[in-house]
C-alpha cells in the first residue's frame, strides 16, 4: 500500500520536482536545510548526483566568525560562503531549492546573502 505523504512532505516533493525540470539544463540546484538551531545549504547536480559545494553553521569557517548560527546574520554568512564556493567551482547560475521551508526569515536572509555573493537565480 502507498504511504500517503504529509503537507511538509508533498510541498517538499512538489518543489524539487518542478526545480529538477528548470535545473535539467545544466543548472546547479541550491538547497537549504533549515533546523532551529542551524542552517546549511549544498550545490547539487542532478544530472550527476554529485554535491559540488556545500556550507553549514557547522563548518569550521563559520566558527571561525563568531556569529550566532540561529539568526539572519548567520544564515547571511553561509549564504556568502555558499557563493565564495560555487564561484570556486565555476557555477555562477543555479535553481533555488527552499525545500518544503517558506521563503521567508532566515531562508531569505541566505538566498539574498547568496545573490549579493555573485549567484544568479
Amino acid at each position: 500500500m502507498v504511504r500517503k505523504l504529509n503537507p511538509t512532505e508533498h510541498r517538499a516533493r512538489r518543489n524539487r520536482t518542478r526545480l529538477k525540470k528548470l535545473a535539467g539544463e545544466g543548472r546547479l540546484r541550491l538547497s537549504v536545510f533549515r533546523s532551529s538551531k542551524h542552517i546549511s545549504a549544498q550545490l547539487i547536480d542532478d544530472e550527476k548526483g554529485v554535491t559540488v559545494a556545500a556550507a553549514s553553521t557547522l563548518d569550521e569557517a563559520f566558527k571561525k566568525s563568531g556569529k550566532k548560527s540561529s539568526d539572519k546574520e548567520g544564515a547571511a554568512t553561509i549564504g556568502k560562503l555558499i557563493a565564495e564556493r560555487a564561484l570556486a567551482a565555476g557555477k555562477k547560475s543555479v535553481v533555488f531549492d527552499r525545500g518544503r521551508f517558506v521563503f521567508h526569515g532566515r531562508v531569505k536572509a541566505l538566498a539574498d546573502a547568496a545573490r549579493e555573493g555573485g549567484l544568479e537565480f
